[in-house]
């Protein structure tokens, strides 16, 4: 689930590249910290079936999603830093990251749709507490993702440290991290999901 290329990765990578992996680990704890205290309590309760089940609720948090992904995208495409911008970036604030990382995550239905679907084949219906498992199974999911997208965060924070040094490729990379986050909102919007 957390391996392929999807809108939390996407946005981990554009603001490792374009900010550092300081701002990228910010971003990965806020999809994972953050958006796992909403989702993993909403699971255990059985609330997220809800709006599985519900085609309006699933049809309104995915197309949330994916006017978020577009204006992310958009924002990354227009805007142009100046050129000692790019030599010195100041980065957003770590809080600000954490923040837009967990709102990333919480208007994909994706994630909750996946944990729904994937977390009670190994609940144990008569072992202990079904909701205490669905929590423990929920939070090793959300480490799993602290693990891919934190290596996601320091590998595109390292190659943004040489784009950073090369105007021209900041300003490319730029608009192509912001073109892929778009194509994400849109497949997220008419084909289905946009995945991870």
């Amino acid at each position: 689930m957390q391996m392929p290329p999807g809108p939390d990765s996407m946005l981990v990578m554009a603001r490792g590249i374009g900010q550092g992996r300081g701002v990228a680990l910010f971003t990965v704890l806020g999809m994972t910290a953050g958006a796992g205290m909403v989702q993993l309590p909403l699971i255990a309760l059985g609330v997220s079936s809800l709006v599985r089940a519900s085609p309006l609720a699933f049809a309104t948090l995915q197309w949330m999603g994916a006017v978020y992904l577009v204006w992310l995208g958009l924002r990354l495409i227009f805007t142009v830093p100046d050129a000692p911008a790019l030599q010195d970036p100041s980065p957003i604030k770590p809080l600000a990251a954490a923040r837009e990382g967990m709102i990333a995550n919480l208007v994909n239905p994706w994630p909750m749709t996946f944990m729904v679907a994937f977390l009670p084949q190994f609940v144990d219906p008569h072992g202990s507490s079904v909701t205490l498992q669905l929590l423990l199974l929920g939070a090793t999911q959300k480490m799993t993702g602290v693990l891919v997208l934190g290596t996601y965060a320091v590998a595109s924070g390292s190659l943004g440290s040489w784009i950073m040094t090369r105007p021209r490729v900041t300003l490319w990379q730029q608009r192509i991290a912001g073109f892929f986050i778009v194509g994400l909102g849109f497949r997220m919007a008419f084909g289905g999901g946009a995945g991870r």
